[in-house]
């Protein structure tokens, strides 16, 4: 008996205010269980779990729920100001408690706590002692910023508020961003023991890997494979090689009508000049000829109507094959040469034991630790000059010996939500003509229209190429790149470019990931390991980077 769906949608289409229409007459169903929704970055995603979760308006169609829903936005990082009973979906109730508490006894409030909130901030604590998130122990647990947090803490704690909410159909988009490595088995654990409906945006193949079924978010179609995500690319490379030999067949069949058109047009041609020969020899009596040229006209118009008719089908069927075999877009990455001497000074990071550790050109470090350990702090010291991060409350500290450094955010809030694409690349690259910058966006899949959109209406991926794209066509190009997290929101044919790209660049590198299967790609020189302590180990040797050991889990 075939499962009630748990999501149902139907011709959904939404557009934003300038007219850009993420999702276009979208149809299908989310069933009961684990389901991966795919696609390449700006096929719209991101926009069609804001529209099931309520956080969007369709333009039209309808969304049908069964039950609840709940959603972990993939920007959740930005709202630094939020707090950690923001993220849970329990500061309203446990805000009437505490005033309750002291006094507060309007009517409204006990409205709020209802039968049973008045625990929820003890099993709140606790959920999240019992995740191994925060501990249960610290003060004011709940009442902490997101911005104190890492990326990781507070996507987990994200995830443990979805949890303890209990909602019918739970919607994650790209869950896995910051995670370190035991927190990714805890989030693959959770995902493994999920009960009711869950649809996960995620490029993260092992996650990937635990859903029961793979739904692909492609040119405004959803479809819908059985299995997991290597499943459906089996399936999917089967289908492309039927596409692409229906191709090669619908080509040889257009060649064939061709060459079979350009002879029917050489006979007719060979038969005219014979009949125009004739009259003009006067061989036949004119009666004879009139009526020979008529039929002659007939036949011939009939034939190269045969002809042509037949060459347009089989341009047709070559149409048709064409559109089956897929050929998408990837951003391509063709980095500056930064002119940066082999063994130039670009960096110098000390632990908290004082001792130093100097990034030189081109070397390509690797900084790795679990979450919280302070990593994205220790990279804004760097990129502020030494200034304080955000928190996090490593002792490291760290110096640019260069003023030419690009910085990738994990959080990408450096962003101007109000300026367009152009005008926020052109911060970075004022010199540069903006019929230039408008080519060079477009290498990032940053084409036409979307070059005049507002930041703030972006998605995801969007957002993060447009930042990519600030950070490496800055003018004069940066001796050091400083990137935190590059791949939280690249697919993985945009990876794939991205460590082309960073393989050939001359200048310096520090990158922190979490994706070893990334740095080891890279040709690291070495890695760093931050530890809680604000230690610093300095490079261990290259064939353990290589190997993906246990740094960073």
């Amino acid at each position: 008996m075939p499962l009630t769906p748990a999501v149902v949608l139907r011709d959904l289409t939404f557009s934003w205010p300038d007219g850009s229409t993420p999702v276009a007459g979208v149809s299908g169903t989310f069933t009961p269980g684990r389901t991966g929704l795919v696609g390449l970055n700006g096929t719209g995603k991101s926009t069609l779990l804001r529209l099931v979760a309520g956080r969007l308006t369709p333009t039209s169609g309808t969304v049908t729920v069964a039950g609840t829903a709940d959603y972990l936005p993939q920007r959740l990082t930005l709202d630094t100001d939020a707090t950690v009973a923001d993220l849970l979906g329990v500061r309203a109730v446990v805000d009437a408690v505490r005033a309750i508490a002291d006094g507060d006894v309007r009517p409204e409030l006990f409205d709020v706590v209802g039968v049973d909130g008045w625990d929820l901030e003890e099993r709140a604590v606790a959920a999240l002692a019992g995740a191994d998130v925060l501990p249960a122990s610290a003060t004011g647990v709940l009442d902490r910023r997101v911005g104190t947090l890492s990326g990781g803490e507070a996507v987990l704690v994200a995830i443990t508020g979805i949890r303890l909410g209990g909602a019918d159909v739970a919607l994650l988009d790209e869950p896995t961003n910051n995670l370190d490595g035991s927190a990714r088995e805890r989030l693959h654990e959770l995902v493994r023991t999920w009960r009711g409906a869950l649809v996960v945006i995620s490029h993260d193949r092992e996650l990937l890997e635990l859903v029961d079924t793979t739904a692909e978010l492609r040119t405004g179609a959803l479809t819908t494979y059985g299995g997991t995500y290597s499943q459906y690319e089996d399936h999917l490379a089967g289908q492309q090689e039927a596409a692409r030999s229906a191709l090669r067949d619908a080509e040889q069949t257009l060649r064939r009508e061709k060459r079979q058109r350009i002879d029917t047009q050489e006979r007719i041609a060979h038969s005219e000049r014979q009949g125009r020969k004739d009259a003009a020899n006067r061989k036949y009596v004119k009666a004879v000829v009139d009526d020979r040229r008529n039929a002659a006209q007939k036949s011939q118009g009939s034939r190269r109507g045969a002809a042509a008719e037949a060459e347009s089908r089989a341009r047709e069927a070559v149409a048709v094959a064409e559109r089956a075999v897929r050929d998408d877009d990837r951003i391509v990455v063709d980095l500056p040469d930064p002119d940066v001497p082999a063994g130039r000074r670009l960096a110098v990071l000390r632990g908290a034991d004082g001792r130093e550790t100097v990034i030189a050109g081109p070397e390509r470090v690797a900084l790795t630790g679990p979450n919280g350990v302070g990593k994205t702090t220790l990279l804004e010291r760097l990129v502020r000059g030494g200034g304080a991060g955000r928190g996090g409350g490593t002792r490291a500290t760290a110096q640019p010996l260069t003023e030419r450094v690009g910085y990738l955010p994990q959080r990408l809030d450096g962003l101007d939500d109000g300026a367009t694409v152009l005008d926020e690349v052109r911060r970075r690259a004022p010199h540069v003509a903006p019929r230039e910058l408008r080519n060079r966006l477009a290498r990032f899949l940053v084409r036409g229209d979307q070059v005049d959109r507002p930041v703030g209406t972006l998605s995801g991926g969007e957002r993060f190429r447009v930042a990519l794209a600030g950070v490496l066509l800055g003018d004069p190009p940066a001796q050091l790149l400083v990137l935190d997290e590059p791949t939280n929101n690249l697919d993985l044919a945009s990876t794939d470019q991205l460590v082309q790209a960073l393989s050939s660049y001359r200048g310096g590198l520090l990158v922190v990931s979490h994706d070893r299967a990334f740095l080891r790609r890279l040709g690291l020189t070495g890695e760093l390991v931050l530890g809680a302590d604000g230690s610093l180990v300095a490079s261990r040797p290259l064939a353990d980077v290589a190997q993906g050991g246990p740094a960073g889990r």
